[in-house]
């Protein structure tokens, strides 16, 4: 998944970029408005996090010019402005969450996935002869409808939105498990959803779809 940080502290955005990096996206930073708004009009990105005061075009400006062109794109505001008045002129600009800065890295963090998450809530995927119906929580190998619980479908989702990826442990403990506990999982129980998916989707005498890398995580799809 594809990020737009827009920023122009560098303290911050060097990072956090590096952590989101970290977490499996693909991150592209722009120090001033006017970039970030040209970034943000000719390619395609999954989410922007914007710095509301930003040089050339503030970050509210390029939300609206966005939401007045038809992108539907998550916006994260990150700004110092904490008032009232100030939440409410984000979310009218069309931001769909707001974070104040100073903030905690876990918090944003949690933020962006829950954003992802939302935005990528009813998705089409298709990898091979499998297919990945997210809305109705089904899953189509060679035609045949399979039933997934709303965990496997998160770890299924990662799975085919990156194939033939590494996925390490922790990418998926912070795409799969994204309650605001901040609790990472005991292992085995994301061994045993791997085994429960495995169950469902893979048939017998053909090539595992699902590959163990050992002390490193998963990799998804045919492996020659």
């Amino acid at each position: 998944m594809r990020i737009l940080l827009v920023d122009d502290e560098t303290q911050l955005t060097t990072p956090l970029s590096h952590i989101l990096s970290n977490d499996g996206y693909d991150v592209d930073v722009a120090a001033d408005g006017e970039q970030g708004l040209k970034l943000a009009n000719s390619e395609h990105y999954d989410l922007l996090i914007l710095d509301w005061m930003l040089p050339h075009c503030s970050g509210l400006e390029i939300c609206r010019n966005l939401r007045l062109a038809g992108k539907t794109t998550p916006v994260l505001f990150l700004t110092a402005k904490d008032t009232l008045d100030d939440r409410v002129e984000g979310l009218d600009a069309g931001a769909d969450d707001y974070l104040v800065k100073p903030f905690e890295l876990r918090e944003l963090q949690a933020r962006v996935r829950a954003l992802l998450r939302r935005s990528n809530a009813f998705i089409h995927l298709k990898v091979a002869d499998l297919e990945l119906d997210s809305e109705n929580q089904i899953v189509y190998r060679q035609g045949k409808a399979i039933a997934l619980s709303e965990k496997e479908i998160a770890l299924l989702t990662l799975f085919m939105q990156h194939p033939g990826q590494l996925l390490t442990h922790e990418i998926i403990y912070q795409y799969v498990w994204t309650d605001s506990s901040g609790e990472t999982p005991n292992s085995n129980v994301l061994a045993a959803l791997v085994r429960l998916l495995r169950r469902k989707i893979e048939i017998e005498k053909e090539q595992p779809l699902i590959h163990a890398v050992y002390s490193k995580g998963y990799r998804f799809g045919d492996i020659d």
